[in-house]
């Protein structure tokens, strides 16, 4: 019922941008909250990043001062911007919502927390 696509990925020199964005579809009435999580090779999923409805963000040490989490125009949809990348921060990126609140025809659902599929960050030279 809720659908989550990431896009953006692929293959950056370290020190370089990349910008992920991931848009979100289903019969929603409100998200508590949207995050970014990765998981490189070989290691457990992480937190990256989350921004709140009513927009606080936060960010996990590892990537603060160089991602920004912030939505687009339409709150469907929100991005991760990435600058000064590095080698390590090469993982799949996975798109998280969480407090979903589906609208149905006698009001209003909560639903499971959503993931999107996922999409590769390479940062190598």
């Amino acid at each position: 019922q809720v659908q989550l696509v990431e896009s953006g990925g692929g293959l950056v020199q370290p020190g370089g941008s990349l910008t992920l964005s991931c848009t979100v579809s289903g019969n929603i009435f409100s998200i508590d909250a949207m995050g970014w999580y990765r998981q490189a090779p070989g290691k457990e999923r992480e937190w990256v990043a989350a921004i709140t409805s009513g927009g606080s963000t936060n960010y996990a040490d590892s990537v603060k001062d160089r991602f920004t989490i912030y939505r687009g125009n339409v709150k469907s949809t929100v991005y991760l911007q990435m600058n000064s990348l590095k080698a390590e921060d090469t993982a799949v990126y996975y798109c998280n919502a969480n407090g979903i609140q589906l609208l149905v025809s006698w009001g209003t659902l909560r639903a499971s927390d959503a993931w999107g599929q996922g999409t590769l960050v390479t940062v190598s030279s």
